[in-house]
């Protein structure tokens, strides 16, 4: 079976949210490296929660280019943590536009691949639950 170009787009902006994260683990790698850390113990556990998420997400995007519903849905978790956690930084001062921007955008774009591809993959197993119903003669 080939996979859709929708299924590639989904998958593939789950692995930009992935890298991106990876790049935030190293450049808090970095900050502790240099000394910029005020608890040792909490900057670890910082890095190595970034570090599993971005693992996470990765996987996740695997799991959606192989046509795995639990990839679906974790990454449209992923994608409604990252809009939530974009629009609870409006109130903060000065205004954190890039921040908000490059959460919620993504999201919401990520959210509606996700979506979409939850509804192409649902019609698909329809089609080939009717194509099997249809060659054992029990269709109606």
């Amino acid at each position: 079976m080939r996979t859709s170009r929708l299924t590639i787009a989904a998958a593939a902006l789950l692995f930009l949210e992935a890298g991106a994260l990876l790049v935030i683990t190293l450049i808090e790698v970095f900050g502790l490296s240099s000394g910029a850390a005020s608890s040792l113990p909490a900057a670890w556990g910082l890095i190595g929660l970034s570090a599993i998420g971005a693992v996470g997400i990765a996987g996740l995007a695997v799991a959606v280019l192989r046509g795995k519903s639990f990839g679906r849905s974790g990454g449209l978790v992923v994608q409604i943590l990252g809009i939530a956690t974009g629009l609870s930084a409006i109130g903060a001062q000065p205004f954190p536009a890039a921040f908000v921007l490059g959460l919620v955008i993504p999201g919401a774009l990520g959210g509606v691949l996700l979506i979409l591809e939850a509804r192409r993959a649902a019609a698909e197993a329809r089609r080939r639950d009717g194509e099997t119903r249809g060659a054992d003669g029990a269709g109606g």
